[in-house]
């Protein structure tokens, strides 16, 4: 699953129980009501109903929200429940800053792959930059915005670096709550195009420099 999508839930959750515990099954659930947008920032994560449609004691469900606390994405509040969290304008800056420095490391580790490995990368990057560029004429902000994370998410994989792809993946998924509140309005789709391809370009010539 890319760090800013969600699956709908399967509903053959008692197939999986075997194999899976039932707190990440549970955390997979809301996980992906809230990347989807069902569970909105500052709304209240209700146990029961969770408990009830998943066919699942409220244990597990109060061990996912613990991880999905300890994740940044909902908060526990004091007598009240557990929310999904709403992100502070100063929270928000960090965590981009933060995602920019990620980016450039893996745009100069992505470029220093082997030929073979770095030019199938770059053909994947230039067909997401084609898709990003259909989504900029058509002024489809919703899939400009996806493709966009998906271009950097290749490069990220491509680095090879577990941390770095755990780390990337919490950072996306906090700043999607955001997204998901304040939608763009596209400005700058194109100018944004441009940049994507000088990055792809870079990286295909193995320019670690300048794919950074």
């Amino acid at each position: 699953m890319l760090p800013w999508e969600a699956t709908e839930p399967d509903a053959s959750l008692a197939a999986t129980v075997r194999s899976t515990s039932l707190g990440k099954l549970v955390r997979d659930d809301v996980l992906g009501m809230i990347l989807r947008g069902e569970i909105k920032a500052g709304e209240r994560i209700n146990e029961p109903d969770v408990a009830a449609r998943l066919g699942v004691s409220r244990v597990p469900v109060r061990e996912a929200l613990r991880e999905l606390e300890s994740s940044g994405l909902v908060e526990a509040r004091k007598h009240s429940g557990v929310f999904v969290r709403t992100l502070g304008a100063e929270e928000i800056r960090g965590l981009y800053e933060l995602r920019a420095l990620l980016d450039g490391f893996a745009g100069r580790r992505a470029a220093q792959l082997p030929a073979p490995e770095r030019l199938q990368l770059a053909d994947a990057l230039d067909a997401s930059v084609g898709r990003m560029q259909d989504a900029a004429q058509s002024s489809d902000v919703s899939a400009y915005y996806s493709e966009n994370l998906r271009f950097h998410w290749l490069m990220v994989e491509a680095a090879g670096n577990a941390s770095l792809s755990e780390t990337y993946r919490g950072v996306v998924q906090k700043l999607h709550l955001s997204r998901l509140t304040n939608l763009s309005h596209g400005l700058g789709m194109q100018a944004s195009v441009a940049d994507h391809r000088e990055i792809a370009a870079a990286l295909r010539a193995g320019d670690a420099r300048r794919s950074e």
